[in-house]
């Protein structure tokens, strides 16, 4: 069963110190996750770690789930990157920007892996 939420994306530290590679195991584990609330969580089944499926208009990802802190029930958080990319819309408006914010997306718990950077390319390319 899976949860319905808003899907918001954003910088963190984290992400920020491994720009410089992004091959490595510290960037794919700094943005290929989901931040969620322990409610929704429980609702999708799901502990930290586990794999699941943010599933939005604009395509699906399979990412580690994380337990948030401060995320209200129905909010889900992605870091920015490759993994967001996959679920958000390409259309810029004409900023050069992807909106990131408020994105209807569906969350599920899956048995499918997270792909790493390379293999995610691959399948977007």
């Amino acid at each position: 069963m899976g949860v319905k939420v808003k899907l918001i994306s954003g910088r963190t530290v984290a992400q920020g110190q491994n720009l410089d590679n992004k091959l490595s195991e510290e960037y794919f584990n700094a943005v290929a996750l989901c931040e969620l609330n322990a409610r929704d969580m429980e609702r999708i089944g799901i502990s930290s770690d586990e794999n699941v499926k943010v599933r939005t208009e604009y395509g699906e990802v399979v990412v580690k789930a994380k337990q948030g802190t401060g995320y209200p029930e129905g909010i889900a958080f992605i870091p920015m990157g490759p993994w967001a990319n996959a679920v958000v819309s390409g259309d810029t408006k004409g900023a050069g920007m992807p909106q990131y914010k408020g994105i209807d997306a569906e969350i599920e718990k899956t048995d499918e892996p997270v792909l790493n950077i390379k293999e995610l390319m691959r399948r977007y390319m």
